[in-house]
């Protein structure tokens, strides 16, 4: 089985509209960024194996239940697939930061890496939209050389390839520098 190229995304502020300093709790609370369905199911349409990697630590926080994370995450792919957007692949890390016996939390490549394996993923030709340092780290530690960042009120310091401002600019900037 030959390798394929795949486009990991980060939730919060790039598929949904970021919850500021807060958490996402539930699915009325869970608002797709415009712009970010389209993009999504035209890269399906070319071939690439989407995956969303995310931190959720609003769960090891107790703020929310692990059942209601993975119910908010069945609504988002109910919802996406109803135009051929839906991920191959969620992954999620629920621990605390602080949480010395983590091994998944961002900017660790443990959750690209995981999905690299049973995807049978192509790391070399895959990209990562993000718009924290952490989301950039964790592709450069795992091998992702392409790297997009949703810029924001987060300050950036490490540098991505291309950046956006909003996910309305995602298609036609992926339109013009996708190579498969």
């Amino acid at each position: 089985m030959s390798l394929r190229p795949a486009f990991f995304f980060d939730r919060d502020g790039v598929v949904n509209v970021s919850p500021g300093p807060g958490y996402v709790l539930c699915w009325e609370e869970f608002h797709f960024c415009e712009g970010v369905i389209e993009a999504l199911a035209w890269l399906k349409k070319q071939g690439f194996a989407l995956v969303l990697v995310t931190n959720q630590q609003g769960v090891g926080k107790g703020l929310m239940t692990l059942e209601a994370l993975d119910d908010m995450h069945h609504r988002m792919q109910e919802e996406l697939a109803k135009y051929g957007a839906a991920f191959d692949a969620i992954h999620a890390c629920t621990c605390l930061k602080s949480d010395p016996g983590c091994t998944c939390h961002k900017p660790s490549p443990e959750m690209v890496l995981a999905a690299a394996s049973n995807l049978n993923l192509d790391l070399t030709r895959s990209w990562l939209i993000g718009d924290q340092d952490r989301d950039i780290q964790m592709a450069m530690s795992a091998g992702v050389p392409h790297t997009i960042r949703v810029v924001g009120e987060n300050s950036a310091t490490i540098a991505a390839d291309h950046e956006i401002r909003e996910l309305t600019e995602l298609l036609p900037l992926l339109q013009k520098i996708v190579v498969r």
